[in-house]
């Protein structure tokens, strides 16, 4: 469950040392563990645009998110936060060494947070970057002072990765990034693969216990006949094949702590009659039949109206209880379409999509009322670069989860990273709601800030979220001491593949 940050006005906060999860078992060396798990879209980890969860073998951040949601140091040996929660103070873990056996210093950290701060322009972490007024280094402490309080902060962190300034490409695009993760990057082939070999050098001593993890990036693969036949050994899981890698005695399915939505949403910033008008929007929305939805997407699934779960400390159940597409309405949709002089016959709708079977579901739909759908399903990379032509009227996906909430609304947001995945909207007071909501240190304030902003994009049906499914990650039973977390992150200060070893 996503908690609220309670951090923000406590004060000190130090937490212990980071030692590696205990084994049932003792762990043995050697080894390759391999992985179709997620995709890499750069080699320059700050200019990722969500893709994130390769990196975190090979590199690393002052902050980790916990199976809970809550915030731990990991670069970090401790941190603080001042009452006002606009200073953070952060003290640089010693003996930490780069890929290229250098020891990490506060200073390395201060250049990686402004390099982040001057080079990234719309990345994740752009909008905290910019309430940035004072970096500075003292001793092996890095005081870093925002303008305004920023809830979202600790927790953003989490993604700021830490690369020896050296790194190749440092002043433009990182080529070859040096970081100081349990393993090295070591041979990337763009959507094929990537090999990581272990650090022997590694600061959490003793650790990792594999000679490699071989990532399979190749988009849209169903990994799951790999998984059984033992050349896979940790996969995520199409929705679809659930139930038969699930019977299978040789694998066990873990679940990822926080959960992805999935939502349909419009071209928000460039629409074509009649979707400029959010009355026709609407219509559209009562042809969505959100439970065989969700069904379709497959797995551990709930139906929602929200960005957060039940569950996640930011759902909100009456809100959920009032949704109006709860069920289908195709006499309410074609009866607002008449009203609107609209004949979906004559209209093409034109929709992008991933290669998956909900985004089929979503289309047949639609055609329910008569339109003629153009369906341009396309790999991620491939998705990304259509969607922002913004030459398409709707485009459902799924996406998440995110360390925290903020990361989800940070995409509707004008100066946000990937905006094309929410449609764009150009929306001023949007972007103020959501401000205000992550400015605010009391948790029930910052709660009912972004309900407020989540108010504003449901009125206007600027994307409708469908519910959300608990993503499972299948793990081959040979595999000892690995465990899911509350992101896709494969390595955190709480396990993950430093602490993983093979039975055989």
């Amino acid at each position: 469950m996503s908690r609220p940050l309670s951090l923000l006005g406590a004060g000190l906060l130090t937490l212990a040392l980071i030692t590696p999860l205990a084994a049932q078992d003792t762990p043995k060396r050697g080894g390759v563990v391999k992985l179709a798990y997620s995709e890499l879209d750069t080699s320059d980890p700050h200019r990722h645009t969500g893709t994130i969860g390769v990196q975190q073998v090979y590199v690393e951040t002052l902050t980790s998110i916990g199976k809970d949601g809550s915030i731990e140091p990991f670069l970090a040996e401790t941190f603080e936060t001042s009452p006002d929660g606009r200073t953070y103070r952060f003290r640089i873990r010693k003996g930490v060494l780069f890929h290229n056996g250098r020891e990490m210093t506060a200073e390395d950290v201060l250049q990686n947070v402004t390099r982040v701060k001057d080079k990234v322009g719309r990345g994740w972490l752009s909008g905290a970057m910019k309430l940035v007024t004072s970096l500075r280094v003292d001793g092996d402490v890095v005081e870093i002072v925002l303008k305004e309080p920023y809830a979202p902060f600790l927790a953003l962190l989490s993604e700021l990765w830490i690369l020896a300034p050296e790194s190749p490409g440092w002043n433009e695009t990182i080529s070859r990034p040096i970081g100081t993760g349990p393993f090295m990057f070591t041979t990337w082939q763009p959507q094929v693969s990537l090999e990581a070999k272990a650090f022997k050098d590694y600061w959490r001593r003793g650790l990792p216990y594999l000679d490699a993890v071989l990532f399979d990036l190749r988009d849209n693969v169903d990994a799951s006949l790999a998984l059984r036949a033992g050349d896979i050994h940790i996969a995520d899981v199409p929705g679809d094949s659930v139930e038969t890698v699930a019977a299978d005695p040789k694998i066990a399915l873990q679940y990822l702590t926080d959960s992805q939505w999935c939502f349909w949403t419009f071209n928000n910033k460039s629409p074509v009659a009649p979707f400029d008008k959010s009355a026709a929007r609407e219509a559209l929305t009562y042809a969505l039949d959100k439970a065989p939805y969700m069904e379709v997407v497959g797995g551990k699934t709930v139906v929602t109206n929200q960005m957060a779960a039940p569950g996640n400390f930011y759902f909100d159940k009456a809100l959920h209880e009032a949704d109006r597409h709860a069920r289908p309405d195709l006499a309410k949709a074609k009866a607002m379409f008449r009203e609107l002089g609209v004949d979906p016959a004559k209209r093409t709708l034109k929709v992008v999509s991933w290669q998956q079977a909900y985004a089929q579901a979503a289309v047949q739909m639609v055609r329910q009322l008569g339109f003629q759908v153009e369906h341009i399903a396309l790999d991620d990379l491939g998705a990304q670069r259509r969607l922002n032509t913004f030459d398409w009227d709707l485009a459902p996906f799924c996406s998440g989860p995110r360390a925290d909430i903020f990361l989800r609304y940070v995409r509707f947001m004008r100066d946000g990273p990937t905006t094309q995945l929410w449609g764009s909207p150009q929306d001023e007071e949007l972007d103020a709601l959501i401000d205000n909501a992550s400015e605010q240190v009391d948790a029930e304030a910052r709660k009912a800030g972004y309900l407020n902003a989540w108010r504003r994009i449901m009125e206007r049906y600027y994307t409708v979220v469908v519910g959300h499914q608990f993503r499972p990650v299948a793990v081959r039973k040979e595999v000892k001491g690995y465990t899911a977390g509350f992101t896709t992150s494969p390595n955190r200060a709480d396990g993950g593949l430093a602490s993983t070893w093979l039975d055989k």
